[in-house]
């Protein structure tokens, strides 16, 4: 059973349908104790970091996430779910995350420019990926492939070898990390059609 957490933060259901059209039974949850005792674990996000991380510690998640992770069992973080991995973000201040993926959350910085056009933050659309490393969720994908990406934040963690892919928007930036039983997007997996779905596909087979 997978468990999509419900922290208030976040496009679920649609998450939820993804898995569900690949063949895996997938609930939304804002229950700590069924978090605790699923096979799999799903965090996304959407939002401001700060209201993400103060909404899970409320929620009671972040002792049964960490524990999860601990055990070795299967997670997927999208979005700010992927950000809430990483040791702080500036978003808004500095706040501190889960501190799984030693790191920071950075904004894109001002002023980007591609072609003489000035770049809009958020970074808003289908973008490619560079896959750096054959994360689980990443088989059968193709190099190149575009993805569905929303924010203007973006991860650089302390290790440069738990990037799994990197997309470009002004800057290269980190599109997904992979360590271990850990595997995270930057963008939306949901919305990105079938190479989306292919992905939760992926992460449905992924072991323990």
């Amino acid at each position: 059973m997978i468990a999509i957490v419900d922290y208030g933060m976040g496009n679920l259901r649609s998450v939820q349908k993804g898995f569900e059209k690949v063949g895996f039974e997938a609930i939304v949850t804002a229950d700590p104790k069924v978090v605790l005792e699923a096979e799999k674990i799903v965090l996304p996000g959407v939002g401001a970091f700060r209201d993400c991380m103060r909404n899970l510690e409320q929620g009671g998640f972040v002792e049964p996430i960490l524990k999860v992770i601990q055990e070795g069992r299967p997670f997927l973080g999208i979005c700010v779910g992927m950000q809430l991995l990483m040791t702080d973000s500036v978003e808004f201040g500095l706040y501190q995350g889960l501190n799984v993926i030693p790191g920071h959350v950075l904004r894109f910085p001002e002023g980007m420019e591609e072609n003489g056009e000035e770049l809009k933050v958020p970074h808003m659309g289908w973008n490619q990926l560079a896959i750096r490393r054959r994360s689980p969720i990443f088989t059968g994908i193709e190099e190149g492939t575009n993805v569905y990406f929303v924010h203007s934040y973006y991860e650089k963690p302390d290790d440069d070898s738990v990037v799994a892919a990197t997309s470009a928007y002004g800057i290269e930036f980190c599109a997904s990390i992979w360590k271990d039983n850990i595997v995270a997007t930057q963008f939306h997996p949901e919305k990105s059609q079938e190479i989306g779905l292919r992905m939760l596909k992926n992460f449905g087979e992924m072991k323990n």
